[in-house]
C-alpha cells in the first residue's frame, strides 16, 4: 500500500504535486532501527520534492525516462540516493518515491 507523505499532501492552494511513499520506503521509515538522521533526510527530501515538483536542484534524469530521477539525501548526498518518478499525467498528479539507497 502506498501512502501519501503527510508533508505534502494535496492542497488548492499547493502549488508542488504530493510526494507518495512506496511501500518499501513506508518500511524503511518505519523501521524503529532507522537513524534520526536517515528519517530527518528522506522527509526532507519529500518535501523539497513536493515544493520543485520533483525538480530538486542537484537531482539527475534517466536518460531513457527523464520522469525518474535520483537525488542525494543527507549533507552533501552522505547517506545515500533518493529515486522517485513524476507522474504528472496520472490522475491525480503526484510524484512516487520508489526507493531509498543508503550508503
Amino acid at each position: 500500500m502506498r501512502q501519501a507523505c503527510p508533508l505534502s499532501e494535496p492542497d488548492d492552494q499547493a502549488e508542488g504535486l504530493p510526494c507518495v511513499l512506496s511501500e518499501e520506503v513506508s518500511e524503511l521509515l518505519m523501521d524503529p532501527g532507522v537513524s534520526g538522521d536517515v528519517f530527518g533526510a528522506v522527509v526532507a527530501a519529500t518535501v523539497a520534492i513536493n515544493e520543485t515538483r520533483g525538480e530538486v536542484p542537484g537531482s539527475t534524469a534517466s536518460q531513457k525516462w527523464p520522469q525518474q530521477r535520483r537525488m542525494p539525501i543527507g549533507a552533501d548526498g552522505s547517506l545515500g540516493i533518493a529515486e522517485y518518478v513524476i507522474l504528472a499525467d496520472a490522475d491525480p498528479p503526484h510524484i512516487l518515491l520508489t526507493r531509498i539507497q543508503l550508503y
